[in-house]
Formats: C-alpha cells, sequence, structure tokens
C-alpha cells in the first residue's frame, strides 16, 4: 500500500531547510547559512563560490568505482613485471613501498592457493562473493586465510575463457593486476598520494558502500512493497534497489507518484547532500545511464515512468547495461532523490537546485558537458557507466581505467584545476583477496556475523543496536588523492574508511557533521594526503592515455600572479577537526617557492612489558613541515599494528596492548618519519614475552 513517505519526508526536508534558514540547528548543521534564497542558477553558484572553506580546495571530485581490495590492483607496487607487449611501467627514483604482498605471501599464502598476476589480456574474469558474512568468513580471525572457500564467485569455473564473466581459473579470488594492466592508476600513485590504509566503512556490498561514501551512516533502513535481506535490523546490509527511483525493478508498476514498484530500500536519515543545500553549495551525483532511454506511462500517475534502458559493450564484447539502481545512493531519500531521472535544460544549472524536480543527480554526461562549458559544482560524485566501474563480471580494469583517465584528464585541463582535489576510492573489495585486516571500530554480535567466531565481529563492547550488522571498518580498498596540493610520489599510511570522504567535505566547508549514527565524526581524515605548507598547489597535471595508462604529457603547476588570492601567505586550517594537521600558519610565498623538504634523522627506543609494547620516537632535524611518524608492528610477514600520530617536539609515542594476539617471541618493529613528502625509515627488533 502506498503510504505517502515521499510527501511526508518531504516536508521534512523542507521544514529542516527553514529552519536552517532562520537559524535554528538542524541535525547538527552548521551555522552561516546564507539567509537568502536563490531565484536563479546564477545566483547560486555566486552563493556558492563565496563558501568560505577551511583549505584552498574549492572544488571536491569523488571517482566512486566498483569492487577492488587493494591487493587486486596495489599488490606489487610500485614494481611491474613488464612484458614484451604490454603497457609498460617503470617506477620515479625513491618510489616508496606500500603494504602489499612480499615475497612470503606471494609464494608461501596461508591461504589454499598463492596469489598470481593477471596480465591485460586477462581483464574481464568472473566475480567473486563480496557479500557481508563471507566476507567476514574470509578474514577468518584476522589469519586471512578463507579467500579461496568463502569469497570465490559462483559463477568462476576453471574452464571459462579469459575476458569472459565464467574466467575463474582455480584460486582466481588470490589474484591481482600490476602496473602493466592498471597503469593509469599507478601512474597517479606515482604522482600525488596513494592511501594503503584506507577501508570500506563496513562490510558487505555496493549499496551499503555507495551509502557510507556519501553518509556514513546505513542504519534506519526500511524495505517498501515486501522484504529483503538487504535490510536487517533497520541496517541497509546487502544490495537492494532504491525506493524513489522509478527505474528501480522497472518491470514492476511504481507504487505510487515518484516511487518504484517491486521491493526496494529506502533510508530516513541524512546525508551530504542535505548538508551542502543548508548553505546553497552546487553538487551533485553523475552516473552513466541516468538519462532515460525512453518513457512510458502509468495508469494513475501524471508523470510517465523513465526506462533505463542504454547499454555499452566492455572489452570482451559482453553489452552491459548502463545504469544500475542500487549503485545510486541519494535514490535511497526522500531529501535527495530525483525519480523521474529529470534533467537540466542548461549547463549553468548542473549543481544548482534548478530546474525544480531534477535535485542534484544527473547522467555523467552532464558532469562533462558543464565542465567544457566552464561550470564545475562544488561537489561532484562521478559513477561510471557499469561497463566502465571495475566490477568483474561485467566490468574490467582496462574499460575503468578509460573512465578514470577522461574525468582525471579533463578535471586537470579546466580552470578548476588549481582549487580541486579527486579522490578516487572503491564501494567494496568484491571479496578479492587482501592481507590486511583492518581496525574493527564498530562491532557487531549478530547471527550474519563471522569474523572472529560464530555471532561475532569485534566485541562486545564495540557493538550496540545502532552498530549491528554494520561491523567495520570492512576490507581494504584503494584511495587516491589526486590534486595540485597532494604530496607527490607518497604513499600514507594514515587510516581512513569510506566515511572519511564525506567528513573531508564537512569540515573543508564546515557544514557540521551528518548526526545519527553516521561514522563521519569518528572516520579517519584524508589531511595528510595533502601539503597545505606552500603558497600554491604546485603538483603537476599529468596527462595519460586513457586506453595504455601512460603518461602523454606533463603540466608544471604556475605560481600565480603577485597579489593574487590564490597565494597562500597565512593560510589557517580552521576547523578542530583538522587542527593534528596545522600547518606553519606564517609561510611567505617566497619562502614557500623555496622550500625543499629534508627527511629528518630517526632514532627509537623500544620497551616491553608483559605483551604491551611502548616504542619512543624521536626525529631531528630535516626540513620544517609537520612530521607524521608510522609505525608497523610485524610478525613474520603479518603486519599486526599499523598506526601514523603527528611528532610533536621532536617526539612520538606507540603504546600497543596486544592482549592474546601478541604471543611470546620476537617481532620488528618499523618506523617511517615522513616531513613534508621526504621519507626516513628506522627498524628494530623487539622480544615480547618470555
Amino acid at each position: 500500500m502506498h503510504t505517502g513517505k515521499k510527501l511526508v519526508a518531504g516536508a521534512v526536508a523542507a521544514a529542516a531547510a527553514g529552519a536552517a534558514a532562520i537559524g535554528i540547528s538542524v541535525s547538527a548543521a552548521s551555522t552561516a547559512t546564507p539567509s537568502k534564497k536563490p531565484t536563479d542558477a546564477a545566483k547560486q553558484i555566486q552563493l556558492s563560490k563565496n563558501v568560505p572553506t577551511a583549505t584552498p580546495i574549492k572544488h571536491v571530485v569523488v571517482l566512486f568505482d566498483e569492487n577492488i581490495s587493494f591487493d587486486h590492483y596495489f599488490a606489487t607496487y610500485p614494481n611491474a613485471q613488464n612484458n614484451a607487449g604490454e603497457p609498460q611501467f617503470n617506477a620515479l627514483p625513491n618510489t616508496p613501498s606500500v603494504n602489499g604482498l612480499n615475497s612470503t605471501l606471494l609464494n608461501n599464502n596461508p591461504n589454499a592457493d598463492n596469489p598470481q598476476r593477471l596480465s591485460p589480456s586477462e581483464a574481464v574474469t568472473c566475480d567473486q562473493n563480496h557479500s557481508y558474512t563471507p566476507e567476514q568468513s574470509a578474514d577468518d580471525n584476522g589469519n586471512m586465510d578463507k579467500f579461496v572457500q568463502n569469497t570465490t564467485g559462483s559463477s568462476c569455473s576453471p574452464t571459462g575463457s579469459p575476458d569472459t564473466s565464467s574466467y575463474g581459473p582455480n584460486g582466481i579470488v588470490m589474484d591481482y593486476y600490476d602496473g602493466n594492466t592498471v597503469t593509469g592508476l599507478w601512474n597517479l600513485a606515482q604522482h600525488y598520494t596513494l592511501n594503503d590504509n584506507a577501508y570500506g566503512t563496513q562490510f558487505g556490498p555496493s549499496s551499503p558502500g555507495a551509502v557510507n561514501v556519501i553518509s556514513g551512516d546505513t542504519s534506519g533502513a526500511e524495505t517498501q512493497g515486501g522484504s529483503s535481506s538487504a535490510v536487517i535490523n533497520g541496517t541497509l546490509n546487502g544490495d537492494i534497489d532504491p525506493y524513489f527511483d522509478q527505474c528501480s525493478n522497472s518491470s514492476a508498476t511504481p507504487s505510487g507518484p515518484g516511487e518504484a514498484g517491486g521491493t526496494t530500500g529506502e533510508l530516513t536519515g541524512k546525508n551530504i547532500g542535505d548538508l551542502l543545500n543548508t548553505k546553497y553549495l552546487t553538487w551533485g551525483w553523475f552516473e552513466g545511464g541516468f538519462t532515460p532511454s525512453s518513457t512510458k506511462t502509468v495508469s494513475g500517475q501524471t508523470q510517465p515512468q523513465p526506462v533505463c534502458a542504454t547499454s555499452h559493450t566492455n572489452v570482451g564484447g559482453a553489452a552491459v547495461a548502463d545504469y544500475s539502481p542500487h549503485h545510486e545512493p541519494f535514490q535511497f531519500y526522500a531529501s535527495t532523490s530525483n525519480p523521474y531521472h529529470l534533467s537540466p535544460t542548461k549547463n549553468e544549472q548542473v549543481g544548482t537546485v534548478f530546474p525544480k524536480g531534477v535535485n542534484h543527480q544527473y547522467d555523467l554526461s552532464r558532469f562533462n558537458s558543464a565542465l567544457k562549458n566552464g561550470y564545475m559544482p562544488a561537489v561532484s560524485y562521478l559513477k561510471a557507466p557499469e561497463y566502465e566501474d571495475g566490477h568483474a563480471g561485467y566490468s574490467d580494469p582496462l574499460d575503468e581505467q578509460r573512465f578514470i583517465v577522461d574525468e582525471v584528464n579533463a578535471v586537470e585541463q579546466s580552470k578548476f584545476w588549481r582549487h580541486t582535489a579527486i579522490f578516487i576510492t572503491y564501494d567494496d573489495s568484491d571479496g578479492w583477496y587482501d592481507h590486511q585486516l583492518g581496525q574493527i571500530v564498530r562491532g557487531s554480535q549478530t547471527p550474519q556475523d563471522t569474523l572472529n567466531g560464530t555471532g561475532q565481529c569485534g566485541t562486545p563492547a564495540q557493538s550496540s543496536a545502532a552498530t549491528a550488522d554494520r561491523c567495520g571498518v570492512g576490507p581494504r580498498v584503494p584511495l587516491l588523492v589526486i590534486s595540485p596540493w597532494a604530496k607527490q610520489n607518497y604513499v600514507d599510511g594514515t587510516f581512513a574508511e569510506q566515511a572519511s570522504i564525506p567528513a573531508f567535505i564537512e569540515d573543508n566547508w564546515d557544514l557540521g557533521r551528518v548526526g545519527g549514527n553516521s561514522a563521519d565524526s569518528t572516520a579517519g581524515s584524508i589531511m595528510n594526503a595533502f601539503n597545505f605548507d606552500q603558497s600554491y598547489g604546485s603538483a603537476p597535471a599529468i596527462i595519460m592515455n586513457d586506453t595504455t595508462g601512460e603518461v602523454e604529457k606533463t603540466i608544471p603547476a604556475k605560481p600565480p600572479a603577485s597579489g593574487s588570492s590564490d597565494v597562500v601567505r597565512h593560510f589557517h586550517i580552521n576547523t578542530a577537526r583538522f587542527a593534528g594537521f596545522k600547518q606553519n600558519a606564517e609561510v611567505s610565498a617566497a619562502a614557500a617557492r623555496k622550500a625543499r623538504a629534508s627527511a629528518p634523522k630517526v632514532s627509537l627506543s623500544t620497551r616491553s612489558s608483559g605483551r604491551t609494547v611502548r616504542v619512543l620516537v624521536r626525529t631531528h632535524g630535516g626540513s620544517g613541515a609537520l612530521t607524521t611518524a608510522r609505525m608497523r608492528l610485524r610478525d613474520g610477514h603479518r603486519v599486526l599494528v599499523d598506526r601514523s600520530v603527528t611528532v610533536r617536539d621532536g617526539r612520538a609515542t606507540f603504546v600497543v596492548r596486544g592482549g592474546a594476539r601478541l604471543h611470546a617471541g620476537r617481532y620488528r618493529v618499523t618506523v617511517t618519519a615522513d616531513r613534508g613528502g621526504a621519507v626516513a625509515e628506522t627498524n628494530r627488533a623487539v622480544r615480547i614475552g618470555s
């Protein structure tokens, strides 16, 4: 039965917007809301430009792709095999290594099969099992040794042909690509920042991951039109089409105006779009295939139902539908949905509230058209059509590379590049092998949980009704930060998760928090990927070939003209969120241009008592930029602890209370100290227990 939920939710959203306009606090929203609602697109664009930011970043672009674990793409970075006939990758001098697969994990892996390199001729493979429970079972209490049994896909066949959706040699779930296939991503890592300590906010597949990257909160979920295992205990735990999207379950009759038919999911909380709207910031979600291919008349409805049926052919020759409703997270919310897939009439309307009904949800082509014509929202999420989104089974790294390279090239060559940050990350791991267990910061103790035993993920003390069936963090995924302000050729070990992206947006524009049960308030910060201790963003733009991923041209960054507002002479990071990364606030433009980063000297002292280890780090000398220390504690090939802190007054202390996982024996401590992109490393053995 139609319940009128859309009208009720819309009224609540309108009331919240009205309250914000007269200065009433709504769900942790920030102050300084513009007093006048814009009357046309041009006025909103100007309002958006005038909203101050905490950093020089005025535009955020999120390329949100599908189903890749960190090891699946970066296991051997920066070392590629470089076979003849394949795109070549040769690392730049002093390229740092990552927490990837060492010789032991490659040749004597604790899983049933060793990882094997996949070549460009094996781009399309079978899809792996990436559901909530199997992913936990594969991690096996942190032993990371049950992937073959638990996350190998049901469509994988040892007799399947390469570049087909059934291609699945024995142990394929363990396998990885290198810089001869994911060449474009490796080249981006070479010139900007790659985070090797980023994770899904929770275990599970696409829909939860998509929601977490815009809100950090999959609680408050409801089903409409029936029940579904994708919604458990009020949590979005699996894949389901969104209620406020009439391309969902397109063969079913819509349940009411602006609502999908069949069984769908709805989220009742807030998301980053709601917060951006409080300051009339321009923003949008842009997804391939969102523009309907046709419409059809529905009895009892005045608005025709959209039909999203466009398709493309992937590198393996298979036809793939462009649009996936369950990949479009804003359509789960009444406040940010565009149920009929309406489109703007002019490029200058993209990102604004005009025309009515579009509500910031667009086809990917709208972003590209607007950018080409000189318009770019403050915040843009870009979602490829399915054949280019990287999802195993129907997409692949070569088609995905074309999407990534084309979008990055376009932004880099636009007038907005100087003040832009591009984030590339993923909705889930697809179940592909990754050797690193993330920190469990939200526990769950339900029948769906198996990480630490039957019905357990994390400890009871970490678990509550608010975190039930959303245990996390989940599997490790790639995260790249591309910007003139990004650290160059840098591997960032700072802990991050999908919710770190909305947290960055919230802090940069002082939006407050999503509220509710969102992970945005506790997510690790992405700020360490940037270097704001300079007068202008100095990382060059690299223009790549979208077929090979190889660099074709480098565009050096040019300093702004003297007196330009682009020169950061007295730059203050002005939110408490960024306090730990505050840079020298009195750096002049001339001094910043002359500054050259140099690594400090590092000394360690270690002390162990029982199963507690204390590591004292001292740094001496080097350039004057902020120093970050990263400590890893290893037991053979296993990384048991991976933490980063800011060095204060030349000192930093790590304390590890390991409990039962730190048995008596010898361990290795590795500490790296990064000062403005220059890195020093020190190793020491430590004995624990008797």
